[in-house]
């Protein structure tokens, strides 16, 4: 009998052995490389500097009051705002509509999976030459300008299409779709195709089957691919930078300027707050779905 105790106690320690052994190669690589260096800068954004780069140890708010209290700043968090929350509805509508023809209306499922590869074809090529690429579209003498103004829509080109907040929602939207489509498409792979046939036998109407059945049934996707596409605007200034020609600015944009003239705590002040404003909004998206059953499905 105490030997079989003692196995059964050995059981669960082996067990919690196994499990931590499984957890210590991600924890290898999160804790040096993403849990350190979120630490160093919210430490970093309650010191104060010297203006030459040097940070003294020490506890204040300063650079957090400066950040609040500054109009300037705020409105740089409303345009970051405004360009992830019009970058999101784009990408979300597109995706989820390609992926909703890949899913239920092509019948092939190799030329469906072709299909959804050829979407990824942007990502064969550098951000950068994707960004230049839109210059001969959207530009005054750009091929756009010059179809408008050959059927007579238009008397004298649109300088909006480039180098305005157009052109930055136009260049993300490009980018970041893709996100979109891949969970999306997971997610719908996985609707039983007989669970429409069925509802159509009872008299469902696209409408009806849309809302009731494929919404619901890929809502962990959409959440998935709208968390990536949040993150990724969010922490991207370089997009805003070019295609709005230095016309619009973003929070990471203005961090940025403040690591090159040496002002590390503002800069760190203005991360953490830009991260808790993301945790806030990914938060809101958990609190709708089980992201968890998405990932491991």
């Amino acid at each position: 009998m105490a030997g079989t105790a003692t196995q059964t106690i050995d059981r669960p320690a082996r067990a919690n052995l196994t499990g931590w052994l499984y957890v210590m190669p991600l924890a290898v690589v999160l804790v040096p490389f993403f849990v350190a260096p979120i630490l160093v800068v919210l430490a970093a954004s309650f010191f104060s500097t010297d203006g030459f780069g040097g940070l003294t140890p020490g506890f204040t708010l300063s650079n957090y009051a400066e950040i609040l209290r500054s109009g300037l700043t705020l409105n740089l968090y409303l345009s970051t705002i405004k360009f992830t929350l019009l970058t999101l509805i784009f990408t979300l509508v597109i995706g989820f509509f390609v992926a909703y023809f890949l899913v239920f209306h092509v019948r092939n499922q190799l030329l469906a999976i072709g299909l959804f590869l050829l979407c990824t074809v942007p990502f064969w090529t550098s951000n950068i030459i994707r960004m230049i690429s839109w210059i001969p579209l959207l530009g005054k003498e750009g091929l756009i300008n010059d179809a408008l103004l050959a059927t007579g829509l238009i008397h004298q080109p649109l300088e909006v299409l480039l180098f305005s907040d157009l052109a930055v929602v136009i260049a993300y939207v490009h980018q970041l779709t893709i996100f979109m489509i891949v969970p999306i498409f997971n997610a719908m792979a996985r609707i039983d195709k007989k669970l429409i046939e069925a509802a159509v036998d009872a008299g469902a109407s696209r409408l009806d089957i849309m809302r009731l059945i494929v919404v619901p049934m890929a809502k962990n996707g959409i959440a998935l691919g709208s968390i990536f596409v949040m993150s990724i605007v969010m922490g991207d200034f370089f997009v805003v930078k070019v295609m709005s020609g230095g016309g619009s600015a973003s929070v990471v944009g203005a961090f940025y300027e403040d690591v090159g003239v040496l002002q590390y705590p503002t800069a760190a002040a203005s991360a953490v707050l830009l991260t808790l404003i993301l945790l806030a909004l990914v938060s809101l998206i958990l609190r709708t779905v089980d992201i968890r059953r998405e990932i491991t499905q």
